[in-house]
């Protein structure tokens, strides 16, 4: 079939090059991604300012909350096209790939009227400090008017990776992040503009990354060919995409809103502080990555072989995958422990910023073998078609554990170090409880 030369069947050949074969260019996809997500922060931060750097910052976790639903819903869609696939069922994955995107569509239009009318409110309701309150609604109204491709170009990247193509986003997001950074650089620093370009220039580069997915995906043949005009919900795949999508999307929102609750603590410090913060976050961004890639890696692993019914297959690729997950999760922390100064020197030259940043880094980075666990145990399970129990145990120890901490600690003592500190406490909280569900062994019954 024209088009699959692209795609990994991990139900035959070397299990750990399969994995790695696929994740290495969603890896460097995702990196990509990281790129323009922190370009404004770089430039902004550099051209703009502290404030304007805060700004931005502020409005990061409340953007991960609105589009964190879509990144986990394209993760449970995959699930039901990966089946499919390794299923070899054609008719019911062209069903499970138009359900996804009508889905897409119609919840991304949605988003973005509300995001853009209630900008202001929401803001107000993470306690945006009035200095900075004019620079945050600009940034976030703007980036909200644009949402939807946001929304739409991780649906259309979930359908190609669900179905092994993670070579294809990669070149659209290299794409994208060039056209990213070069209008931010064009609109800041060659024609003044203010922090709101740098979500224009954001939403622009978004809308081209998901025009090439949808035009590869109505050019692909075979498996991989959509037709718009078939584009519509199936009721048994839609049913299928949100019983596995929505425990995974429910999770990402939740976490997300557990962060802006935790910004609104952030917000109650000075502008270094949130800018030191918001770098921080942007930074750890980069180094998490190989964690986020094998645990996507492993989603799709799993869901193919259990699909194909290949359960052994599927043990010996989740022992191998998890490893690699962990091995270079710590490895990147060991390495941003060491260049934290440096870093975080990269988004602002303010002594005050790069000690916050910095501060933070290395109370957390030593660490990052707790939250590969974490996110490789959850990429099984959702493979698994287990979504509900990741849901469960990041919504108890990443949202509700978190929140309670910060809120309770920070009564005792106004330090911002006790936010920083309720990060590794609640990793370990959840790779424990994940590790107990993993070693049980009671995942692999087929849902």
């Amino acid at each position: 079939m024209a088009g699959e030369r692209a795609l990994v069947d991990f139900s035959t050949g070397s299990i750990s090059g399969k994995i790695i074969a696929f994740a290495f260019p969603l890896f460097l996809g995702n990196l990509f991604q990281q790129l323009y997500n922190a370009a404004d922060t770089l430039i902004v931060g550099n051209f703009l300012g502290s404030e304007a750097l805060a700004a931005v910052s502020t409005s990061s976790s409340l953007i991960f909350m609105m589009v964190g639903f879509f990144n986990g819903l394209a993760v449970g869609a995959g699930v039901v096209i990966s089946r499919a696939f390794g299923a070899r069922d054609e008719e019911k994955l062209e069903r499970a790939i138009y359900s996804d995107i009508a889905f897409g569509i119609v919840s991304g239009i949605i988003l973005t009227v509300f995001a853009v009318i209630f900008t202001p409110s929401i803001l107000r309701w993470i306690a945006t400090p009035e200095d900075i309150l004019p620079l945050s609604s600009d940034y976030f109204r703007i980036y909200s008017a644009g949402i939807f491709f946001s929304v739409m170009y991780n649906i259309l990247m979930g359908i190609m990776n669900a179905l092994g193509d993670s070579r294809h986003p990669l070149y659209y997001l290299i794409i994208s992040s060039a056209v990213n950074i070069f209008l931010d650089i064009l609109f800041i620093a060659g024609f003044g503009m203010g922090v709101g370009s740098a979500a224009a220039a954001t939403i622009i580069s978004q809308a081209v990354s998901s025009v090439l997915c949808l035009v590869r995906l109505i050019r692909g043949e075979g498996k991989i060919r959509i037709r718009l005009s078939r584009i519509r919900p199936y009721r048994r795949e839609l049913r299928g995409i949100i019983n596995y999508g929505l425990p995974a999307g429910l999770q990402n929102s939740i976490v997300g809103l557990a962060n802006t609750v935790v910004q609104a603590s952030v917000n109650t410090f000075s502008a270094a502080a949130i800018a030191g913060f918001g770098v921080y976050g942007k930074v750890e961004g980069f180094v998490l990555l190989p964690i986020t890639t094998f645990s996507l890696a492993l989603t799709t692993f799993v869901a193919q072989t259990m699909g194909n019914r290949n359960l052994e297959r599927t043990k010996k690729g989740v022992v191998e995958g998890m490893l690699m997950t962990v091995i270079s999760g710590e490895i990147l922390g060991i390495i941003l422990y060491i260049t934290a100064p440096f870093l975080v020197s990269l988004f602002s030259s303010d002594p005050e910023v790069i000690e916050f940043g910095t501060r933070q880094a290395r109370l957390e980075s030593l660490l990052y073998f707790l939250p590969a666990i974490s996110h490789g145990n959850a990429g099984v399970l959702r493979g698994a078609g287990k979504a509900f129990i990741p849901m469960f145990v990041l919504l108890c120890s990443w949202c509700i554990i978190r929140v309670i901490f910060v809120q309770i600690a920070l009564l005792f003592s106004h330090s911002i170090m006790l936010i920083y500190i309720a990060y590794p406490l609640t990793w370990f909280i959840s790779s424990s409880i994940f590790l107990f569900v993993l070693l049980r062994g009671k995942w692999l019954t087929r849902s």
